[in-house]
């Protein structure tokens, strides 16, 4: 068992968060990075054991440009300040990863100014992926490269020459030999090479006790990357995307169908990196239609199979939206004076803080315990984590669920509302827009109450503790578990001419018929996998999703 099966991660974009340049002007530190040091007892008043935090190091604008994976941003401060930062963390018992941008550089990455100016010559030129002499690009380089994504500012990386497979690995070696941290996020992971993965994970093996890996992947077989030979876990986007449309649709059979699915598709002790935002997508407070949802939605977080990530700024319910293509919005500056109150008034951080303790007592039965469907209907969705059992509501009404019950009487966690069982069964009353995580008496340790009824939406007033007065449930037949609708069988488009050329020349609307047509030979393709095929509009991704069918 190690340290990261039962964590909660606090993600934090430190560019954003403390207010550095958009760019870089390679000038003299400024120590932004110590003025993070009071988020570390932030992130402990919350109940979180581990801190994801990055890009770190020396990059042109929003860190994903490296140019010097040895150097903390200058904007940022000094190898000092992270190594001291990282032993603050520690001190307080907080595990730490790093990104990882080992994808592609920016183009002020030493190898690449070699390249620019010894041409041909440079002993550079094979450590980037197609470097042609007879092209052009728009910065009239006099030569082309491939990059990640469409933009030349990111140059990608040949993951198969071993020069470029030893740098990185010793740039792991570095980071633990200077900064003694715990993991890396591995950026853009879906186009990794998987060779060069299984080299991480050989460093890795070697470095640290439970030095772990986690890759951001967007679609696809997670088992592929998630395993014992190349990552320990990847970032669950599909889940992510459940969260807030199965409550904005009131369809919780989107969750636990998606729970169902990536649990037949890990088959083994592979937990996925959980989370409702982070910083390239909209924060969940504005997601969500129903701004009341931020309780179950975090409910769930916090229970279902995974490991929990609470993006910075979110547990204070702050609102982020894409403009005009860009992501500042969901990178903002936050003092955390200005939240000084948050704790006791604003119902977002009180509920992070009481799952977060609610997480810690529990936290063997949330990582380990077997995962049970026990009640599912469009609005209402149970299930249990070991000896718990967890109970949810998308309604914009109260309603009840009855779930069998292995104990005399249960203790909600959130709520410390006390409910008999008779024959058997439990039937749990749930607030509009609500839910509560119920342990069995005996063993009951509720965490802060929290009021379902005082929603989110009506930050910052501090709700009132509700304290239900003792009484003999009633009893209420339960709703039968319907299974979920029939997916209505569809053609594959066929509008789309599919060329015989490799994925990575094909255009995107190739590519997304190319894996709609994969998908019909496993079996009926539905309206939400059809949509979700159709909103990934990244070619990388695209590739690398249709060469993960089997």
């Amino acid at each position: 068992m190690a340290w990261y099966d039962e964590s909660v991660f606090y993600h934090i974009y430190p560019l954003g968060l403390t207010g550095a340049p958009k760019q870089n002007d390679y000038g003299e530190p400024v120590h932004r990075l110590n003025t993070l040091l009071p988020w570390i007892d932030h992130l402990k008043k919350l109940g979180f054991t581990a801190l994801y935090i990055g890009p770190l190091f020396e990059s042109v604008g929003h860190g994903y440009e490296t140019t010097d994976y040895k150097k903390l941003d200058s904007r940022l401060g000094t190898n000092e300040d992270l190594t001291a930062f990282v032993k603050s963390c520690h001190d307080a018992g907080l595990k730490v990863i790093f990104d990882g941008v080992f994808n592609h550089t920016g183009r002020d990455f030493f190898a690449f100014r070699d390249i620019q100016a010894n041409r041909e010559g440079s002993a550079y030129r094979d450590w980037y992926c197609n470097v042609n002499f007879w092209g052009n690009n728009e910065y009239n380089d006099g030569f082309s490269y491939d990059n990640w994504g469409g933009y030349n500012l990111l140059v990608k990386l040949n993951q198969r020459n071993g020069a470029v497979r030893d740098y990185i690995c010793d740039v792991i070696r570095f980071w633990v030999s200077e900064f003694d941290v715990d993991g890396i996020r591995l950026d853009a992971a879906d186009v990794l090479d998987f060779e060069f993965m299984k080299a991480l994970r050989q460093t890795a093996d070697t470095v640290k006790p439970d030095f772990w890996l986690m890759g951001e992947v967007i679609h696809g077989d997670y088992s592929r990357w998630a395993n014992a030979h190349t990552l320990h876990s990847v970032t669950n986007y599909t889940l992510h995307k459940g969260l807030y449309s199965g409550h904005n649709d009131h369809n919780y059979f989107e969750i636990a169908h998606t729970v169902r699915r990536i649990n037949d598709m890990l088959r083994g002790d592979i937990k996925l990196y959980n989370f409702v935002d982070n910083h390239d997508v909209e924060r969940i407070y504005t997601k969500l239609n129903n701004k009341s949802h931020f309780l179950p939605v975090h409910i769930l977080l916090y229970t279902l199979p995974g490991i929990p990530s609470v993006y910075y700024g979110s547990e204070f319910g702050i609102e982020g939206r894409k403009e005009r293509h860009s992501d500042d919005s969901l990178r903002p500056f936050i003092d955390l004076k200005d939240h000084a109150g948050d704790y006791e008034s604003n119902p977002c951080t009180r509920l992070i803080a009481a799952l977060g303790k609610l997480h810690a007592q529990y936290a063997h039965e949330l990582a380990w315990g077997d995962y049970r469907e026990l009640c599912l209907t469009n609005r209402q969705f149970a299930y249990g984590r070991g000896n718990l059992i967890v109970a949810v509501n998308n309604d914009e009404h109260e309603a009840h669920v009855n779930v069998p019950a292995s104990a005399d009487a249960y203790i909600g966690l959130l709520s410390g509302t006390r409910i008999d069982a008779h024959g058997g069964r439990l039937n749990i009353r749930l607030d509009a827009c609500g839910g509560d995580v119920f342990a069995p008496a005996q063993q009951a340790k509720p965490a802060e109450t929290v009021n379902a009824a005082s929603s989110p939406a009506e930050k910052p007033v501090a709700p009132v503790e509700k304290k239900e007065p003792e009484k003999k449930p009633v009893e209420v037949k339960p709703e039968p578990v319907k299974a979920p609708p029939k997916p209505v069988e569809k053609p594959v488009e066929e509008t789309v001419a599919i060329p015989d050329i490799p994925y990575e020349q094909m255009t995107v609307e190739q590519l997304q018929a190319v894996i709609l047509q994969k998908m019909a030979k496993n079996g009926p393709v539905t309206d939400q996998m059809r949509r979700d095929v159709r909103e990934n509009i990244w070619q990388n991704s695209l590739v690398n999703w249709a060469k993960s069918f089997r």
